[in-house]
Parts: structure tokens; sequence; C-alpha cells
């Protein structure tokens, strides 16, 4: 290894010429190790600096050439570059003073001049914005907090200060001008509106400022904050939900800016984090607090507490919520909302507690953990169940139902304990109608697994039937039909595993549709038919009937899009399987002919399984009107709307968008929209199968339409996503086509297409041998040409991008030569150096170019001849002579002194001026052109 510090600095500087900055920056920390000179010091201060300029890396770069300032105060290369890394942090007037220096130094330097003016143009900008600022907030402040003003007017500076919030010299002088007292002023009015807009600003001022998030969780008061929350108004607890969510984000991470020396003196944001939990924690068992305020405690807890990635070690969030909550989440599963003195609840906040607590179980590691999870759990049910007081038993009961709905394998166990299910079959007999709800839910929760389902269909059943039969009240009716429309669908879509007689099932169904239909019937109730056919739709004649009874399918969507989001995965179920779109086992028939020879059993298709079928099912579905369901369930803001529901949803996107003809209707009722944010989150396979429904949206309909607005970048990520060879060929093609659609569309898509590194993949799906794939990757690379970033890629020497592009010229697929010689006439035209570079790659380029030019299809012909005008007006004389001399001369010349002729137009006026270029040249003589 070099020890010579010149050396070192002069190999740094090579580097730093080729452009691998991260080695000369290498180079100059180690020459800095070995240096003693101060005046070889500050040299490579200097160019350190400058390699941390390229990076983007400003603070290092200020610092580094402050150093290189000290040692000589002239030096005018730190000098510069400290003022560019200045501005680029902001500070313009510690930028301006540098810049001024170096005008001072070199005063007819026109770059320091040009500097010099523009920054001081910024300087009197930003003070005028500053004062107009200062005073429009004061204004802002006095329309909000005068009794006086008329309301439009309030409205209007409301939104005003929501929108001056999220910049970030807005925040600042909202801070600065004292803006947290006023906000704080604003909510005291008690008025809902002023508190929105209130807590909006303070949103906004939060966001990605860890400083300014930590100065107002302070100033307001964490208490303050879930007071705000608790409020029964379901607006104010969403929106104080999100400023909780921004302080969150802001104090973990989802600050970027750069606070120098001092970030770890002051922004130490554990106990804020750890007071936040407390206190949401503390809020869940509270009575004072609305249900929508608990929900929103609930939400927040299960967004931010688990870890969000599985490779995490740092799980101590979860154990600490376990020890300090987990009885208080048990609290909130067990209340009984028909009981006197329960905690106030909506309809969402039960199932988020279970899903809460499903996650906190999934995020432990190890068994003694779960082990701990559990006894906590079966203190608590122990400790409410009790024979003389039939209350708290249906409490502990219940918070079993909450248990299977979450973590099942906890609540599984505590079924199983004596006592337990002697209590449930006595409470179904019992004569309070609440009694025999609470069992039923609980026999309906815990039947989940088929197992345990065999053990029910023995004891269940009769019991079930008993209540169905006996009991007048509807909502019991209705729970008893859900259990024994579970049992019965056991064998799921398996048609020789039916569990009932025939046609029993299709009686069920028929019911649950009539009790669907029903509006006499309260929702909650009714939610429970649907629970009914997300079971009985495993069979198929049930799924043919459902989708015949167009009022009961608008019935259900209807209550997808209502606020009980309870609903959300059993309206997902049952789309998943009236259309098919769960995955399917292969069945090899060498291994049925095995099983019936072994007497085992083998599943079976139903003959309205088919493809036919299912493509008449998905149009009754579309023409019903689901896809404007679809688009409201995914906007559920809510942790009820789980990865698994996601992936479901996704599942029934992709069959929906199968015929391409069915696509222009999902566009239309916004399922381009809705597809996005399932595409970037969730599972998995819920990612991939939205990505393929958005790429076969993509691919044939028009952007601005079906992704309006800002949305349409966010469709590029889960495209790109589709083309890694992981993926299934499918996949790759529909996601070339519509990446293909989108590069054609406008520079900023192709630009984002370049950031979200799809170049490479473009590129090696050129070389796949699957001719759709090759064909949709050439004309994707054909629409991105034109972009200054692909452009300097093939210019680049070292790869094979431009020979490719060549031999695919020469292919016998007509489609692939027109994409492949279109690109390479655009990129020529753009490019004069590739003409050249063209004729390097490969010993074939002449002969591929003659073949394009005498091509029978005038479109094809027409990109030859525009590669051989390119050519000649490349300023490359040498290569304009070989073309000229080379049968070329008489192809263009056969061409061009062709009759004019409409379908040929095109090649023929292109020939023409390629002789008159070649003449301009002086290759050819005049030539007289036909009479």
């Amino acid at each position: 290894m070099m020890s010579d510090p010149i050396q070192l600095k002069d190999e740094g500087n090579k580097h730093f010429q080729a452009g691998d900055i991260d080695k000369a920056i290498e180079c100059y920390t180690n020459a800095l190790k070995e240096c003693t000179d101060k005046k070889v010091q500050a040299v490579i201060y200097r160019n350190r600096s400058a390699c941390y300029l390229k990076k983007e890396s400003y603070s290092n770069a200020v610092s580094d050439a402050s150093k290189a300032i000290d040692e000589d105060a002239s030096d005018i290369k730190a000098l510069y570059r400290r003022c560019q890394a200045l501005e680029k942090l902001g500070k313009l007037d510690m930028a301006f003073k540098d810049v001024q220096r170096c005008a001072t130094l070199e005063p007819k330097n026109k770059t320091f001049l040009e500097t010099l003016r523009r920054l001081g143009a910024e300087i009197q900008a930003k003070l005028k914005t500053t004062f107009s600022t200062d005073s429009r907030v004061q204004n802002m402040f006095d329309i909000l907090l005068d009794e006086e003003m008329d309301k439009e007017k309030k409205e209007k500076a409301a939104n005003n200060l929501i929108v001056l919030s999220r910049e970030d010299a807005g925040a600042e002088r909202i801070f600065q001008n004292n803006g947290v007292t006023l906000l704080l002023n604003m909510i005291e009015t008690g008025k809902p509106e002023m508190i929105v807009a209130a807590v909006r600003t303070l949103s906004g001022m939060c966001t990605g400022h860890k400083a300014q998030a930590m100065a107002i969780v302070n100033m307001v008061g964490v208490d303050k904050i879930c007071s705000i929350m608790a409020l029964d108004n379901e607006e104010i607890a969403l929106a104080t939900c999100n400023l909780f969510q921004c302080i969150n984000d802001s104090l973990t991470g989802g600050d970027t800016r750069d606070y120098g020396k001092e970030a770890s003196l002051v922004l130490d944001a554990s106990k804020d984090l750890k007071t936040i939990l407390l206190a949401l924690l503390e809020m869940i068992a509270n009575k004072k607090v609305s249900g929508h305020g608990r929900d929103q405690a609930l939400n927040l807890l299960t967004k931010n507490v688990p870890c969000k990635d599985k490779k995490e070690r740092d799980h101590s969030r979860t154990l600490f919520t376990i020890d300090h909550g987990l009885k208080k989440i048990l609290k909130v599963c067990g209340q009984v909302p028909e009981l006197p003195d329960q905690l106030p609840l909506t309809e969402n906040t039960q199932l988020i507690a279970s899903v809460l607590l499903n996650k906190l179980y999934d995020d432990l590691k190890c068994d003694p953990e779960r082990a701990n999870f559990k006894e906590i759990c079966d203190e608590y049910i122990k400790s409410k169940i009790d024979p003389n007081n039939m209350d708290k038993t249906l409490h502990a009961i219940n918070t079993i139902s909450g248990l299977l709905q979450g973590p099942f394998e906890v609540g599984n166990s505590l079924v199983g304990q004596q006592g337990v299910m002697e209590m449930m079959v006595a409470l179904c007999g019992s004569e309070r109608d609440v009694d025999q709800m609470v069992a039923v839910e609980a026999l309906i929760h815990a039947s989940t697994k088929m197992s345990r389902a065999s053990f029910f269909i023995t004891n269940g059943v009769s019991l079930l039937k008993d209540i169905y039969k006996k009991t007048k009240n509807e909502r019991i009716k209705i729970r008893a039909l859900v259990g024994l429309c579970k049992l019965g669908s056991a064998g799921g879509d398996d048609y020789g595993l039916r569990q009932f007689a025939e046609g029993s099932t299709e009686k069920l169904a028929k019911q649950c549709r009539k009790w669907l239909c029903n509006p006499q019937i309260d929702s909650k109730t009714r939610k429970w038919a649907i629970e009914g056919l997300a079971y009985l739709t495993n069979d198929a004649d049930v799924k043919d009937d459902f989708v015949e009874d167009e009022l009961a399918m608008k019935a259900m969507f209807e209550l997808a899009k209502s606020r009980d989001k309870t609903v959300l995965y059993a309206v997902a179920c049952t789309l998943v399987n009236c259309t098919n779109s769960y995955d399917k086992k292969e069945i090899i028939p060498e291994l049925v002919q095995l099983a019936k020879f072994s007497k085992q059993h083998v599943p079976e298709q139903h003959p309205k399984d088919k493809k036919d079928f299912i493509e008449k099912r998905v149009k009754r579905l579309l023409k019903a009107g689901v896809i404007s369901a679809l688009a409201v369930m995914v906007k559920a803001d809510s942790a009820i709307l789980t990865d698994q529901t996601k992936e479901m949803l996704a599942r029934v996107f992709l069959a929906l968008t199968e015929d391409p003809k069915d696509r222009g209707t999902i566009v239309a009722h916004g399922g381009g929209k809705a597809l996005i944010p399932l595409a970037l989150e969730g599972t998995d396979k819920g990612k991939v199968k939205a990505s393929y429904a958005l790429a076969k949206i993509a691919a044939v309909s028009n952007p601005e339409i079906a992704f309006p607005g800002e949305r349409v970048y966010e469709v590029i990520r889960p495209l790109v996503s589709l083309l890694h060879t992981d993926k299934e060929g499918a996949e790759n093609y529909e996601a070339l086509r519509g990446l293909t659609n989108l590069a054609g569309f406008s520079e900023k898509l192709r630009i984002k297409l370049v950031k979200e590194k799809a170049l490479p993949e473009i590129e090696n799906h050129m070389f796949e041998e699957n001719e759709k794939i090759r064909l949709a990757a050439t004309e994707c690379m054909c629409n991105l040409v034109t972009c200054k970033e692909v452009q300097a890629r093939y210019l680049e020497d070292g790869n094979d991008k431009l020979k490719l592009l060549v031999l695919l010229c020469g292919e016998d697929d007509e489609k692939l030569q027109t994409a492949a010689a279109g690109g390479l006439a655009m990129i020529t035209a753009a490019e004069k150096k590739l003409c050249s570079k063209m004729t390097r790659v490969t010993v074939q380029w002449l002969e591929i170019l003659q073949r394009l030019c005498l091509h029978t299809n005038p479109s094809i012909q027409h990109r030859g001849l525009v590669i051989v005008y390119n050519m000649l007006s490349s300023d490359d004389f040498e290569l304009a002579k070989k073309l000229i001399e080379s049968e070329m001369l008489e192809i263009l010349t056969v061409i061009g002194k062709a009759e004019d002729n409409p379908k040929r137009q095109d090649p023929i006026d292109v020939a023409r001026t390629c002789l008159v270029k070649a003449m301009d040249l002086g290759l050819i003589k005049p030539f007289t052109s036909p009479s």
C-alpha cells in the first residue's frame, strides 16, 4: 500500500478525473493521515471538498474547504467550493460572502460575477418572502381568532395556514411568530373546524423536521394531543392521529436535515417516543376516550410498535407494549356493547384490537416470549370467568373471540382449556339473547381451522341448528346460520369434500342473500350475511347464484363502502371465490391415477369452476359496480385493512383485468388509481399481483386518464419491479408494454423510468429468446432513446448496447425491425457520434442498413433511409464517402428516381434528401430528375 502523501494525492486526482469519487475520497483521506506539510494538507482538503460536492455531502464539503481556507485565506478554489456547498445548504448570506471574496481576488472572472449577482438576487427575494410571509401568518391568525369574522374568510385562512405549514420556510415562520400558542388558542375555541385546521397545521410543521417536532411535543404536551384525539369527532381523531404519525416519523428518522455537531446534543427523541407510547396505551382502556379516538390510538400502535421488517432485531417496543398494555387491549376485545357500562367503541374498534394483538404476537422472536404472551392472556381470561356473574363471563368469552380473530394459536389454546367449551355450550342455551349471540360468535371464530371444524361438525352443528330453529331473534339466527355456513364449507372448493347434502349450501346461501338485501335489518347483522357467503362461495353453484342476484351484489358493495370496515375481509373473500383468483394446486394426471389406485381422496373441480363460467361471473361483477366498491375498500385508513386483505383485493383486480375490453371500465371507475397503493404496500405476492394488474391497465390506457396528476409517476416503480428475471414471462411482457406506453407519453416519465433503474432490466430483455418479450423490450427502448440519459449510455464505451440495436434491425420479424430501426434512427439523429460508432460495433452494419433500405415494408424502409441521412449529416466525411462508394448510392438513386407514390412517399422523399446531401458534400454530381 502507498504511504507517500503526494503519490496518494496524485492517485486521488486520477480517480477524480475518471469519475470514481469514492476511490478519490479514500486516497485523499489516506494522504491526510500520512501528510505533515500544512500547505499540502490544504490542497488535499480542497480536493476532497470537490469530491464531497459531487457526492452532494455538503456539510463535509464546507468543513474540508474551511480547513483549506484556514491555511490560505486567498485559496480561491476552496472559497468557491465552500460557496457552492453553503448555497446548497441554504446558507445564502455566508455563500455570498465567500463569492464576494472570490470576485475581489479575480474581478474579471465571469463565473464569480454571475454567482455574485444570482446570490444577491436570491437573498433579496428571500428577505422579501420572509417579511411578506411573516405578515401573512399574522394576518391569518388575526382572521381565525376574530369572533366577528365571517365563516368563509375563516375557512380560507385555515386552509392557507395548512398549506403554508407544509413548506419549510412557512413552517419556520409560523413557529417563530408565536404560532404554536396561537394554534392552541384555536384548539381552545372548541369549534371542530378550528381544531382540525390547527391540528393539520401542527402536522405540517412537524413533518420531516425533528427539532421542530420535539419542540412542538414539549410546548403542546402529549397529554393535550391525546385529549384532542379522545374527542367524539371522527375528523378530529383522524387529523390528530396523523399529527402523532408525523411526529413519530420525524423522531424516528424521517428527517433528512443535516444538524451538524449539535444533533447528538439536542435531538435525543427516545424519551418523547416512550411518553407517546405510554399515553397511547393509557387511551386504549380509558372510558373518557371516544370510540373514534380509541380506534386511532390502536391504529397508531399497530402501525408503529411491531417491526415492519422481520429481519429487524430490535423489538423492544413490542415487549414494552405487551408488558404495559396487553391487558388493556384484551379489555377492548372483551367489551360487549349490548351490556351496560362498556367502553365507547365504533363498529371497527374490536377488530382493530385483534389485528394489533396478531401483529404483536407475530413480532415475538422466541418461545419464552410467546409463552409469556399466552400466560398474560390466560390469567386475564381466568380472572374474568365467574359462574356467578354472567356479564364477566361474557367478557371472557368475547375476549377469546377477539384472540381467535387475531393470534389464532393463542385463542385456540384458550378454547381447548377445561371449562371454556362447556361455558360456550351453556351460554348457547341461555335465555338472554346477548349470551347466545356472544357464544355463537365465539363458536364461529373457533371453527377456523379444518381440524377443529371436524370437532364442531360432530358437536356444533346440532347445537347451531337448534339455536337457528328455536330463536326468534334475527340477529342470533343469522349468526347461527353463518356458523353452519362455515362448517359446511370446511372442504374449500373441493367438489368431492362437501360437508352437507346436495342443495343444502344453496339453501343457506339463499337465506344469506335474503338477509343481505333486507334494509330493515341493521348493518352489523347484515354484515354476518356476507360472512356466510364468504364461506359458501367456495361452492361454484353458490357463486353462480350470487352473481345472478344483482340486488345482493349491490347490497354487498354498499356495505363495503360503509364506515364499518370489519366487513372488508369477508367481502374480499367472497370476491376472490367468485373470480376464482385464489392459488390453485396443479393437478398432475399421473398422481391422480396413483391416488385413485391407493384409494386416496382426489380433489375434484366443479364443472362451474371452468374458465367460461369464471369469465361470465367477472362480467356480471363489473356490471354490478365492483370497481367503485374496491376503490373505496382500498382507501380504508385503518389497521383492519391488513396485508392479507390487500393481497386478496389485488387478486380480484388481477382477475378483473384479464380481458383487455374490460380495462376501460376499470379505469373509468377509478380502478387504476386504486391499484397503486396495493402495488406499493402489502405482502410480496399481493404487490406482484397488483403490479401485474397495473401493467395490464398501463399497456392499453391513456396514462392521463388512468392515473391522473402526479399519480402516474407512482406507477413506474411497481412496473419496473416486474421486470426482474425472477418474475414470470407474462409479468415481464405486460410490464414492458405498460412502460412502453408511459415512456412514449412525456420526457418527465422517461427520466423517472431511468431513475428507477429500469434501463439495465429492459436491455436484458432485449436479449430474451422469447420473441414477444424481446419485441416489447425493443419497443420500450425505442420510446426511451429520445432521453438524454439513455443517449449517454449508448455513447459509453465497453458495452454492446448499440451493437444489439443494429443487429436487431437485421432480424426477420417485421415488428422487431420496425422498433429497432426506429430507435436507431432517433438516437443517431440526436447523437452524431453514434453514426461513426455504429460502424465500429459490427462488421455487418452496412449489409443490415442496405436490407432496411430495400425492405418491402415502407415504414421499415423509411427508418433505414433516415439512418442513412443521419450518417451523411454526421460531420464524418469519411463515413459519408464510404456509404456513397458502396451499393447504397444505387439503392438511393433507384428509390429517389421513383415516381411519387402516396403509399411509399416517405421513403422516396428521404432518399431524395440523402442524394441532395451527398451532392452538397461533393460526393456525387447533380442528376436530372425524371420528367
